[in-house]
């Protein structure tokens, strides 16, 4: 089974309270799966080799959580290239705030650990709060797929 580090940018506990539910489900599957929520580059950087999990909520404007932000730029300040790394991102968000902001922390860490050259392993997932009350409705089902990807490494 699979390393996997669970990297969670989160606001209001929304992301958090889907991050330890998505953990909780990987370890029951088997995989060795770690959830952080206040991340260094060393503890990102320790799965390089292995599988990210990045499980955002969105803030302001579209950006990122000042509890994932430190990572994010140390990340791009750093631009380590992680070619060995797979990855998944969860962004949550809410539409109503206009397509330019809608997932905006998402987005970006897809971006930039792209531009690293890690390697998604599903497309990415964005939910929309405005439609998905309860985000793990569309999680869970996404994580599932997901983990199949996982179970085959």
């Amino acid at each position: 089974m699979a390393k996997i580090g669970v990297f969670v940018g989160t606001v209001f506990g929304g992301a958090e309270e889907v991050a330890e539910e998505v953990t909780r489900f990987l370890v029951g599957s088997g995989h060795q799966a770690e959830l952080f929520l206040e991340s260094s580059l060393e503890e990102f950087l320790a799965y390089q080799q292995d599988i990210a999990l990045v499980i955002t909520s969105t803030t302001g404007q579209g950006e990122i959580p000042d509890n994932l932000l430190p990572l994010f730029l140390a990340l791009n300040d750093t631009f380590p290239m992680l070619p060995q790394l797979r990855y998944g991102v969860v962004a949550m968000g809410d539409s109503s705030y206009g397509e330019d902001r809608f997932c905006g922390a998402g987005r970006q860490f897809d971006t930039l650990l792209q531009e690293l050259q890690a390697r998604p392993m599903v497309e990415r997932l964005d939910v929309d709060a405005s439609v998905n009350f309860d985000a793990l409705e569309v999680v869970m089902p996404w994580l599932k797929s997901w983990a199949k990807q996982a179970d085959a490494a």
